[in-house]
């Protein structure tokens, strides 16, 4: 099922139907919609209302925009819209958004033969993209290091550039200071960044750089197999 868009001539806006199938949630029971028309806040996060087959909401959007989204099953669990316009890769974090595409309101020349009124044209949308596959990130291990001694916080599942930068102004900065810091003070860095950052879950970052500072390689390799998202 596509995103339904309806054009308002009296608003000037257009109001777009998201719509996710239960069958996406595996299991899970609370939806909520979450992009750039709201600053990527949990808090203002728009609940889906649930029908027989999909979890569906509806937004009045600017035209002429594009619009980055994704969806977030019970606080903790992002899922991608399976027909959205196109997807788009966040280097920040790894992962692909989704795509909400608003086309602008192209009004055509009036025809002097013809006296009927003329119909806005909808300019076209990109061609779709097929939905990416969920897939395994597997990260590149140097076994030739006998210890974690300059490694990247990187290497840690759930930490990206942009959180190993944060975790870097706050004086965590190898592998040796995360696998020391307690959950309640990564937690409060992450809360001190934004809305944002408050998704990410810290729990397991110290048990990883434990690993990875001792140059247990193979043994963390195993756990983030386990992982799901850094948890």
């Amino acid at each position: 099922m596509s995103l339904k868009k309806q054009f308002s001539k009296t608003k000037g806006t257009c109001k777009v139907t998201f719509s996710l199938p239960k069958e996406a949630l595996q299991g899970g029971k609370k939806v909520v919609l979450i992009g750039d028309f709201n600053e990527w806040s949990v808090e203002k996060g728009i609940k889906m209302r649930a029908g027989k087959a999909n979890y569906t909401t509806s937004l009045d959007l600017n035209p002429a925009h594009e619009y980055e989204f994704r969806y977030l099953v019970d606080q903790e669990t992002w899922v991608n819209d399976w027909a959205a316009d196109d997807y788009r890769f966040s280097p920040e974090f790894g992962v692909d958004n989704s795509v909400v595409v608003v086309p602008a309101i192209v009004k055509e020349t009036p025809v002097k033969k013809e006296k009927r009124a003329t119909v806005a044209k909808r300019a076209k949308a990109p061609a779709k993209k097929s939905a990416p596959k969920a897939k395994v990130v597997k990260r590149t291990t140097k076994k030739t290091s006998s210890n974690g001694v300059g490694a990247s916080l990187t290497k840690i599942e759930g930490i990206g550039p942009k959180i190993a930068s944060l975790l870097k102004k706050a004086g965590i900065k190898t592998l040796q200071d995360l696998s020391k810091a307690k959950k309640a003070t990564l937690t409060g860095i992450l809360k001190e960044a934004g809305s944002r950052y408050q998704m990410h879950d810290p729990s397991s970052w110290a048990k990883q750089a434990k690993l990875g500072a001792a140059g247990k390689w193979d043994a963390l390799a195993k756990l983030q197999k386990e992982l799901k998202g850094g948890k």
